[in-house]
């Protein structure tokens, strides 16, 4: 791996543990503020009921600190989204990653993806492959491909020793349908050696439990003893829709070519 990539990893490392240490200081002030806030309550509640008291004024402030509160807890709660992985992503794409699309299943194909003007469609809008190299994970930012199988050959950015995968969907309480039966349900990841052409080694099949945190990692079952250049990922079944699966987002973890 080259000196640059192995310095942009690094620093993603140092990041990160930045990061963690920074979510558990905040949850520790949430719980202080939690505190101050039920004092805070009883202190408004008290004081609107003295004759000097202004009784309009204590339930704004209290609404005030519910606001204040509220925007805390959704930031740590956001911040433990992006970090709860806490390992390197050797197949995003803003690191260099990419999707092979010679050797990638094609994109599902709809009339309701299309802009339209004067009834004729001129525009595709549905999201290409790499969008499962990339952390936007809005409902409807998904690759799409057709029924529930299909696959990605994903070139890393730089060689490494896999260890493990996470697989990411979005929930049901998000999803616009209220059904997320396009995720993906067993999915197999192999190696490629040989710069992407070579044999193709198991590392693993898995299954993402639709039901389970949106964010899933999992160990690889079998290790390899030389540095991969190339993923690919095969989806072998989807929780029950008929027409298309949808994948939002996929990354590889290991260790870099030259590291223990």
């Amino acid at each position: 791996m080259p000196k640059a990539q192995r310095e942009l990893f690094r620093k993603e490392s140092q990041t990160l543990e930045s990061n963690l240490r920074e979510i558990l200081l905040l949850m520790e002030q949430i719980d202080v503020l939690k505190a101050l806030l039920r004092d805070t309550r009883a202190g408004l509640h008290n004081h609107s009921r003295s004759p000097e008291g202004d009784p309009e004024e204590a339930p704004g402030q209290a609404e005030v600190m519910d606001k204040e509160m509220s925007n805390l807890v959704n930031y740590v709660l956001k911040k433990l989204r992006e970090d709860q992985v806490q390992m390197a992503d050797y197949a995003l794409k803003s690191a260099g990653a990419s999707i092979i699309e010679a050797r990638t299943s094609e994109s599902y194909k709809s009339d309701k993806a299309k802009l339209y003007w004067h009834g004729i469609g001129f525009l595709n809008y549905e999201m290409p492959p790499d969008s499962i190299l990339q952390p936007d994970v809005h409902p409807g930012r998904c690759w799409a491909f057709p029924g529930s199988q299909g696959h990605a050959l994903i070139k890393l950015a730089g060689k490494i020793i896999p260890t493990a995968v996470t697989m990411e969907h979005i929930s049901e309480k998000v999803s616009p349908s209220g059904s997320i039966s396009s995720a993906p349900k067993e999915f197999s990841v192999h190696g490629i050696s040989e710069e992407c052409e070579g044999e193709e080694i198991a590392l693993g099949q898995f299954v993402y439990n639709k039901t389970g945190t949106t964010v899933q990692t999992f160990q690889l079952q079998h290790v390899v003893s030389e540095p991969l250049l190339c993923v690919k990922l095969t989806i072998l079944s989807n929780w029950g829709h008929t027409k298309y699966t949808c994948l939002y987002r996929f990354r590889v973890h290991g260790s870099p070519e030259g590291h223990s």
